[in-house]
C-alpha cells in the first residue's frame, strides 16, 4: 500500500512538473521539443518488444501489443509534425 501512494505521488509531481514545464516553453519552440520527444519515444517501441517477448501470459502480450501499437503512432506522428514543420520554411517555386 505504501509503495502505491509513493507511486501516484511520483505520477503526480511529474505531471504537475511537466505542465509547468510545457507552459513556459515560447510557442516557436513548441513543436519542434515535441517532435523530438516524440522521435525519442521510439524506445518504448524497444521496451515493448522486450515486455511482449518475455512474459507467457496472454494479458501481458495484449497490453505489450497494446503499448507497441501506441508508441508507434505516437512516433509516426512525431515525424508527420516534423515533416510538416519543416515544409514551411522550403521555398516555394
Amino acid at each position: 500500500m505504501e509503495q502505491l501512494i509513493l507511486l501516484i505521488f511520483v505520477l503526480v509531481i511529474a505531471a504537475f512538473l511537466g505542465f509547468e514545464l510545457i507552459q513556459k516553453v515560447p510557442s516557436q519552440l513548441h513543436t519542434p521539443l515535441m517532435s523530438g520527444s516524440n522521435a525519442i519515444s521510439g524506445i518504448t517501441i524497444v521496451g515493448a518488444l522486450i515486455a511482449t517477448g518475455v512474459t507467457d501470459s496472454g494479458l501481458g502480450k495484449w497490453l505489450g501489443l497494446a503499448a507497441l501499437i501506441l508508441a508507434t503512432i505516437n512516433v509516426v506522428g512525431g515525424y508527420m509534425v516534423t515533416n510538416r514543420m519543416l515544409g514551411m520554411f522550403r521555398k516555394k517555386d
